[in-house]
């Protein structure tokens, strides 16, 4: 089971570099799709977003093991790909996320942790009014 994911979000094309951003776009899902056929990624998936008035026009969902999406991170074609994409979008940004079972490890820990400040809060006479005691 795929345990990692990559999310990589932009915003709308540059003004005047509209083309540029197609360009960059086309090359970005040409290396994705080079990865997965290599069986670096599981799966990616990209997806535009309608208009809302927001930061956000669309993001790229990579699936895969989280120590492999990290070395692809950091390899030196997806720093080109990063730096040529911030060049012809704004808002552009690179996410790990949490998948599967390190998705309800990560939500297990953080109920732990808000489990055990509010018993030490409570220990310490000084819940505040907003935390079960």
């Amino acid at each position: 089971m795929t345990n990692g994911a990559l999310v990589v979000v932009w915003g709308q094309a540059v003004r005047g570099r509209e083309q540029h951003a197609l360009v960059v776009f086309n090359e970005v899902l040409g290396y994705f799709g080079r990865l997965q056929r290599a069986g670096e990624i599981d799966s990616f998936e990209p997806v535009a977003l309608e208009p809302s008035g927001g930061t956000l026009a669309g993001f790229l969902l990579a699936r895969g093991d989280p120590a492999q999406l990290q070395r692809i991170r950091l390899s030196d074609e997806f720093l080109r790909l990063s730096n040529r994409s911030l060049h012809v979008v704004d808002h552009f940004g690179v996410h790990g996320a949490y998948l599967g079972d390190d998705l309800q490890r990560l939500y297990a820990n953080w109920g732990a942790q808000a489990q055990a400040l509010t018993s030490t809060l409570a220990d310490a006479g000084t819940v505040p009014a907003y935390l079960p005691t």
